[in-house]
């Protein structure tokens, strides 16, 4: 019974691993969308977030069948609790990026984008999002605080583009719609960050059964 069980478990870790590559992928494609101007990419982000969506359901249908099936001890219960609640910010990180890449279609930011220390921020996003899932399959607590802790990364990124948009509307009068696009853009990706954070602190409750909200 438990060998069937730890098999399920693993189950569970690889379905957790495809997902959370999935919402790597696709905020790789929307940044590369939007730095390229790129809207059929653009496109194929806002199509994959249905299997992301999928993906979801799957795993809590999983997860309930451990709990109902199965009597998982405290440390797996806590395991498969922890994943009920990793989905839901992995779920809404596809969200994030699916509206990156819809304000692609929408609007030409070729000329300004790339001025914008968008990219880099990005990319601290993009590694949060990498390194909380990395943290859960391989239950390494110290990758997971080290993700909380670059949430401070993504947020002082945030504060630059702030910056540098104000300088730019101040020089070009005319930009203002492109500012406010971009300025959402990096409102994403700060969320982005935070549901990473938010999937690390689940993971520090997995391994240590304490969890930010409680302490």
């Amino acid at each position: 019974m438990r060998k069937q069980f730890e098999t399920q478990l693993e189950e569970l870790n690889l379905m957790i691993i495809k997902m959370g590559a999935l919402c790597e992928t696709a905020i790789a494609r929307a940044i590369r969308a939007l730095l390229n101007q790129d809207t059929a990419l653009a496109l194929q982000v806002v199509e994959g977030d249905k299997e992301i969506n999928h993906y979801e359901k799957e795993i809590e249908n999983m997860c309930l069948k451990l709990l109902l099936q199965q009597q998982p001890v405290a440390n797996d219960l806590r395991t498969i609790s922890a994943a009920l609640k990793m989905i839901t910010d992995m779920e809404r990180i596809g969200d994030q990026a699916e509206d990156i890449a819809e304000i692609v279609t929408k609007a030409d930011l070729s000329s300004k984008i790339n001025s914008i220390h968008i990219k880099e921020m990005a990319m601290s996003a993009i590694k949060m999002v990498n390194n909380s899932i990395d943290a859960f399959v391989k239950r390494d607590l110290e990758l997971a605080k080290e993700v909380i802790l670059s949430d401070d990364i993504v947020d002082e990124a945030f504060m630059i583009i702030r910056k540098e948009l104000v300088t730019l509307i101040r020089e070009d009068p005319d930009s203002p719609s492109l500012a406010i696009d971009i300025l959402m853009i990096a409102k994403y990706l700060e969320r982005i960050g935070d549901h990473a954070t938010n999937i690390a602190e689940w993971v520090e409750f997995a391994i240590t059964g304490n969890h930010k909200e409680e302490s």
